[in-house]
């Protein structure tokens, strides 16, 4: 993912193939959903491929951004994370506080921090640098056409599915009641204190870029075209901020990813005859009523597909839809560990970089903060360990 933006700074021409397939399987999945499921529900699946656009034109990569920061102390990808996370917020917070929108229930994405927040965040960090991708990364590359991140997709499905059936030895490790800071203070309060965090992380990344002397411009900056890309960063991150803003509105929670892959692989285990109705995870109602229904009619679900048809699209705009079938080895062994690890440690963590860390640091729920702090270690753990598998740092 990290080679990902300098390769768009050529102009190539459309993979024309690629695109009609796209655009012939977005207008399919979106009238199907519109006459089986409803409206609204198509609305979050064409916010799901705006997602994917962004994503692939921005080379919006989460996992990139911080080994960049980590090995060379490059901090623009940090720096447009900030940028994404505080124009979230400042339409979040009012939002929630408020807890509708006409007419529609508003909730934020608030969990207990704790123990699993910790562990599963580490994991997951050590599992973005050796399955070359964090959620959003995998769905965006492999719907932009990486072999290797379908591996690493497949490999997420599956340690979802390990999270969700031995979720209960994580039920009594120690953890605090779910606290936010809407919660507590109040919105203007909740919205200052996160509006300073995001500046002191900026702040904080910017002094030790400086002193490591490196490049601090944008690659695509001033190159930006919006339907062929690549996009800055920044226009990246504002981005996705309206995909997530889009998402409480149509949804009434924010956006979230990691999901929908343990009901895929609990769909595909139930369909091979496991009794996975009887896991603890699947009493809830909501989520039983989920394993039973068709996957058009789960908003994480939709959206998935969405941001990988979306970026399937924007790869073919961009003449970058191009398949490579070999896979060295030990490259292939890291997808499948690092994306054993992602998906693990998603599901014990209430979430990944999308729903934990920003929806959660957005949402001010102090477990958005722990998962950045935990995944960000497990990150620098996981860029030691790429050499053992012959991927660079």
């Amino acid at each position: 993912m990290s080679q990902a933006r300098p390769l768009q700074q050529q102009s190539l021409p459309l993979h024309r193939g690629a695109l009609g397939a796209a655009l012939v399987l977005i207008c399919a999945v979106a009238a199907t959903i519109s006459v089986s499921v409803s409206a609204r529900q198509t609305a979050l699946f064409l916010v799901g491929v705006a997602a994917g656009l962004v994503l692939y034109h921005a080379a919006f990569g989460f996992t990139s951004s911080w080994r960049d920061f980590i090995v060379y102390r490059r901090g623009g990808g940090l720096r447009a994370q900030m940028v994404m996370l505080a124009v979230t917020t400042l339409v979040f917070v009012p939002l929630i506080a408020r807890g509708s929108i006409a007419g529609q229930v508003v909730r934020g994405s608030v969990a207990p921090a704790g123990i699993p927040v910790i562990a599963g965040a580490l994991l997951f960090g050590i599992g973005m640098q050796l399955g070359g991708g964090c959620a959003s990364g995998t769905l965006f590359s492999a719907g932009g056409g990486s072999v290797r991140m379908l591996v690493t997709l497949a490999a997420f499905i599956a340690g979802s599915v390990l999270g969700i059936r031995f979720t209960t030895i994580w039920d009594h490790a120690p953890a605090l009641r779910p606290i936010s800071l809407i919660g507590e203070f109040g919105a203007v309060p909740a919205l200052s204190i996160s509006l300073a965090g995001f500046a002191l992380v900026g702040l904080m990344v910017t002094v030790a870029e400086k002193r490591s002397n490196v490049p601090t411009a944008d690659p695509a900056a001033g190159r930006s075209r919006l339907l062929y890309g690549p996009w800055t960063m920044v226009a990246g991150a504002i981005g996705l901020a309206v995909v997530n803003i889009a998402t409480l509105v149509l949804a009434g929670r924010p956006w979230g990813v990691t999901a929908a892959f343990a009901l895929w692989g609990s769909k595909l285990a139930m369909a091979a005859g496991l009794n996975v109705a009887a896991w603890p995870y699947w009493q809830v109602p909501a989520r039983a009523a989920d394993l039973q229904s068709s996957v058009l009619r789960d908003v994480t679900s939709v959206m998935d597909l969405g941001i990988m048809l979306g970026a399937l699209a924007a790869a073919a705009l961009a003449g970058r839809f191009a398949p490579v079938w070999r896979v060295p080895m030990r490259s292939l062994a890291a997808a499948i560990v690092g994306g054993m690890m992602l998906g693990y440690g998603a599901r014990i963590a209430f979430g990944c970089n999308i729903g934990a860390y920003f929806s959660g640091v957005a949402s001010t729920s102090l477990h958005g903060w722990v998962w950045l702090a935990s995944a960000f270690c497990g990150n620098i753990l996981g860029t030691r360990l790429r050499p053992w598998f012959g991927l660079a740092v």
